[in-house]
This record gives structure tokens, sequence and C-alpha cells, in this order.
């Protein structure tokens, strides 16, 4: 009786049903993608397909019916898509912009989902529960504000339910019906073509380049491919004139000089004219801006941040701060809500606190040795030394048998975390984010370093109430930074972890990873530590890409936020007595900050985290790095 508790209805051990099951799903995919040499792993990470390498989730112990009808729905996308899905043709119709790509992506994996599910009743149900799982798991069925609806997510099960008949799941009605009027009225006569096209991968991206044409977001890619012509035609008119005759050239050369003082003066005057009136025009919103947040600056006031100096240097504005906000954790989502997420961070990784937790650990220690005290031996006074009691009974009148104890030179330090919270971080990034930041925060805590966590983000998609105003002016040229900012405060450094600790929970709030703006995020969060009034402050970023908002690149050059972002990093690094770190996670921004280190996969960020701050806190890190070249070796710390 005592054995057979361990074996199910079946007469087979859970693990022998386990391995039979992988195998039946391995064969499936295989069969479906039509590629027998596919290789499937399964594991306890995020699911993914790269390549002809495909990773599933690892089925728990005691499987159920409805876990075992995801994982097959899991198995059957990935398999569909190698089936159904070109990537070069994906590649060349996939538009520029970060919000359309997106939605590309999502409706052309709902259209090789349509195919299997259109032949095959036993896929379509376990795409079914796959959905619903998925949906489920990210809370979606909680969304109330069409802002924290991922309009992707809306428009590629509206399309499934047009190619299929299939309603959305239950946990994404709310999702759908947030955005479904819009949608409707805006492109339900194109999404009505889509199934005409659905075997045809090419005709099926040109009609969903249609649907993002009648949504307004086929300036995200048709703008850049305007340029891209006129480029070519430039270049072509360029080639033309180095062909022409060289006696003619000169005499052109000639004219040219004799009318460029009049050319220029007049090309002076249109420049300082239209200087003036966007200046003009954004004044008084600067103005407003400054006394908008009283609480910012009284956080922050004690050094004047230099980023109106940076900003005329690269010549970088914005077109309005009116719609920005600096906001705390605890404001954008109620406590009930906070305490849900947080547990749902802890549940999703509770397997990487123990490693984390370690790695904490070590840190930990290597501060403590630096604030032990240390022991002055052979004094004249002070504490009897006992290793030294040999010496009094052989000379009683020795002088040098005590010890006093000195404490070591250890700064008064705070530490500030700056997060990415982009859309790009969505997933596997930001949790193992917010889980390292906030045992961290723990571990520096209980050392007597305080520690500052702090987000940037954007309120909305493709610029927000900003680009409605810069509309409403008229489209005025070279607008600037054209989005509405979101910076977060989940934790001040005055704060107890204690206090803060759920507040890290928001970062799993879906909607609230938008678009990044990291030059200004940088600026802020390094204003914030200059006000502080520790000797030692320590600022570390951690991101996983370049800077993008798609409604301030629209109308802006493409680098426009990465010249910012430069001239923020050397201003810091130069002239600034804050120590700037950086860690990139699946991007290299070694070539952004002398001293970064870059990271491939997410689960890599806990130990990247504690080496960097150990390094610092070395004696032979305690000083700042000088010139270009520490780059390089704080990539190998």
């Amino acid at each position: 009786m005592a054995q057979g508790s361990n074996w199910d209805k079946t007469g087979s051990p859970p693990a022998t049903r386990n391995d039979t099951f992988k195998r039946s799903v391995s064969a499936t995919m295989r069969a479906i993608s039509g590629d027998p040499e596919l290789e499937i792993v399964y594991s306890n990470d995020r699911p993914s397909l790269s390549g002809h390498k495909a990773r599933v989730p690892e089925p728990p112990r005691r499987m159920t019916a409805a876990d075992a009808a995801v994982a097959r729905g899991i198995g059957d996308s990935m398999a569909l898509k190698l089936a159904c899905h070109d990537p070069k043709v994906h590649t060349h119709l996939s538009p520029a912009g970060r919000e359309a790509r997106g939605i590309f992506d999502a409706v052309e994996q709902a259209r090789c989902e349509a195919i299997g599910s259109r032949r095959m009743s036993g896929v379509a149900s376990n795409l079914t529960a796959m959905l619903e799982d998925r949906y489920h798991r990210g809370n979606y069925h909680e969304i109330t504000d069409r802002a924290d609806a991922p309009i992707e997510d809306a428009l590629s099960l509206l399309v499934r339910e047009r190619l299929t008949g299939e309603k959305p799941p239950e946990s994404a009605k709310r999702l759908v019906d947030l955005w479904r009027p819009w949608l409707e009225e805006k492109a339900g006569t194109d999404l009505d073509r889509l199934g005409a096209s659905l075997e045809n991968q090419q005709a099926f991206g040109a009609a969903i380049r249609e649907v993002l044409a009648a949504l307004d977001m086929a300036e995200e890619y048709s703008s850049e491919e305007r340029d891209e012509e006129e480029d070519e035609s430039q270049s072509d008119d360029r080639s033309e004139t180095s062909s022409d005759d060289q006696a003619s050239a000169e005499g052109q050369e000639q004219q040219e000089e004799a009318a460029a003082p009049q050319e220029t003066e007049s090309s002076g005057e249109e420049e300082e004219a239209s200087e003036s009136e966007s200046a003009e025009a954004t004044s008084e919103e600067y103005r407003e801006e400054e006394l908008a947040d009283p609480r910012e600056s009284g956080e922050a006031t004690r050094a004047e941040p230099p980023g109106a100096l940076r900003r005329a240097e690269v010549d970088y504005r914005v077109f309005t701060t009116r719609f920005d906000e600096m906001v705390r954790a605890e404001d954008l989502c109620d406590p009930a809500e906070l305490d849900r997420l947080r547990g749902f961070l802890d549940k999703q990784l509770s397997h990487l606190q123990g490693v984390v937790a370690r790695l904490a650990n070590r840190l930990q220690r290597r501060l403590m040795a630096q604030q032990n005290r240390a022991w002055e031996f052979d004094q004249e006074e002070g504490w009897l030394d006992t290793a030294r009691l040999t010496r009094i009974v052989i000379d009683p009148m020795q002088p040098l048998a005590f010890k006093r104890e000195r404490d070591a030179n250890f700064r008064d330090t705070v530490v500030t975390l700056l997060l990415d919270n982009s859309g790009s971080m969505r997933g596997r990034p930001i949790t193992v984010a917010a889980t390292c930041a906030d045992i961290l925060a723990r571990t520096l805590e209980r050392c007597g370093v305080k520690v500052e966590i702090l987000g940037f983000t954007t309120r909305a998609w493709k610029g927000g109430q900003s680009r409605e105003r810069w509309l409403q002016s008229g489209k005025p040229i070279n607008p600037g930074r054209l989005n509405d900012l979101r910076h977060i405060i989940y934790k001040s450094a005055d704060t107890p972890w204690r206090r803060a600790r759920r507040n890290l929970g928001l970062m799993m709030r879906e909607g609230l990873l938008k678009e990044n703006i990291d030059g200004e995020a940088l600026e802020w969060a390094h204003s914030r530590l200059l006000g502080r009034p520790e000797s030692r402050r320590i600022l570390m970023m951690i991101s996983d890409g370049a800077p993008v908002d798609d409604s301030t690149l629209s109308v802006n050059s493409g680098n426009y936020l990465e010249r910012h972002l430069r001239a923020v990093i050397d201003e810091i690094e130069t002239n600034s007595p804050v120590e700037l770190i950086a860690i990139g996670i699946g991007h290299d921004v070694t070539r952004y900050y002398r001293r970064a280190v870059t990271i491939v996969d997410a689960d890599e960020l806990a130990g990247a985290m504690v080496e960097q701050l150990a390094s610092l806190f070395d004696e032979e890190g305690q000083s700042k790095p000088q010139g270009r070249g520490g780059r390089r070796s704080g990539r190998a710390a």
C-alpha cells in the first residue's frame, strides 16, 4: 500500500508518465513542423524558438489535464510557426516602428496558429488552452484601462476570431473589449479581407500593412522608406555632378563663392527666426514644469542639474514637459493589487532567489569585512592584550601590553539602481531585475548602505498627449522629445526595505512597460543622487537596449536620443562625483559607458550586479576610473 501511494491510477509512476508525454509532444512537433531534426528541450525557463531548437516548459510532476493541454498548445504554436512562416518574407515586410512591428509580429503568429486550428480540431483546443493560461497569468482579466492593454494582443485576438471563428479566451475578453470599438471603426473592413490571403504570407503581410495604415501607423515605416529613396536620389545627383566637365565646375564654384556671403547671412537670419519662435512656443511650458512638482524640487536642490547646458550642446529639445510625471509606485495602483503583484513576482522567481541570496551574502561578507573594526597593538594604555600575557610575566613593568580599537575608514554610501521599464524588458528580464533589486536592497541595508530603486518608461505609446499637442500646433519641425515621461520611485533612499518591498511588484503589472528615453532618466536619477548627503554616491543603470521612442524618432534624426544619452553619460563620468556603472541585458552598453558589463541572459543579472558593486567597494575600485580605458576594465569586473 505504501508503494502504491507513489503511483497513479494507470499503474505507472508519475516520472514515467511525464517521459511518455514529452516523447509524444516532441513527435507531434516534428510532424507538424515537417522538421524531423527539430531539437526540443524541456526546462523551467521561458518557452522560446530559435532556429531548429525549441525550448518547451517542463511539465509538472503531478500533471493535470489542463497542464497537458497548455504544454501541447505551446508545442503546437512553435511547430506551426516553423511550418507556415518564412523569416525572409517576414523581415522584408516588417515595419520599422516598434509598436507597428510588435503588431505585425503578433498578427503573423496568429496567422500561423489559425492555419493549424482550421485544419486540426485538436490543435485548436490546445491553442485555446495555451492562450487562456497565458492571459490569465498576465492578469489581463483585471485590466480596466486601455493604456494598460497592449494593442498588439488585442488585434491578434481579433484576427484570430475572424480567421477561425474562435472567441477570445475568457481571461482576455476584457482586453479585447477595450480595443474592439476603436479597431473595428478604424480597420474593420481591412480586417475582414485577411481571410482571403491566409495561406499566402506575402499577401497576408501586405494586407496587415494596410491595417496599420488604417490605424495611422503607416508613418512608422513609410517615412523611413521615403528617406532611403531620397538618400539614393541625392547620391545619384552627386555622382552626376562629379562627372561634369572640370572647367564648368570651376566656373560654377566661382559663382557660388561670390554668392555665398549673401546666402549665409539670409540662412542665418532664417535659423535665428525659427529658433526664437520655437523658444517662445516652449518657454512657458518649461516654466510651468519647473513649478509643477514641488516634491521633486524639494528633494534635489543642493546641486544644479547640468541638463540645460548639455541640451544646448547636443541640440536636445523637449517639446513639452506638461504631461511628464514623477510618481511613487504606491500611487499607481492600490495596496491590494501591489500585494497580489508582489506575490506573483515571488512565485515566478522562487527558484532564483536562492541563487541571488547566495551572491548577495558574498557581497555582504565583503562589505562587512571592510566595516570591521581594527586593533592597534603595543599601546601603553587601552584593553589588556591577552596575547602579550607572557611578556607581562617576564617583565611586569612592560608598558606595551595593551591594544586599542579603531574604526576602519568606510565612507557612508548611497546606491541608486535605475531600472529600464521599457516594453522590451517584458517577461523574464523585468522579473529577474525586480528580484535582484529587491534582494540587493535588503543586503545593502544590512550593511548600512542606503539604496534607492528607480524606474523609467513613458505614460503612453506613440507620444501620448505630447504628440497630440504637437499635432494641434501644426506639426512644427524638429520638436525634440515627443512623449510623456513616467519616472517611478519604487524605493527612496531613506525608506526602509520592509516598507517598500511590495512596490517592486508593480513591474509585473501588464501595460506599465512602454518606451524608454534613457538620457533624461539618467539626468533625473543623477540629480536625485546629487541631493543626497552621503559622501559616496553610486548610480547603476540596468537596461536592455539603446533609447527608443518611436514618436520622437519619427520626427527627429535617427540617433537623436542616443546622442543625448552619450552627452549625459560623458558629463556624469567627467565632471560629476557620482560613480556610474551600467549593465546591459543582451545589448552591448560598453560603447556608451566607461564602466560597464554586458550579459547575454537575464539569469546572469544577479551575478553581474553583485560583482559590479563588489568591485566598487574593493579598495582598488574606490577611485573613479579615468579615461576611456576604464570601459574595458569595467567589463572584466
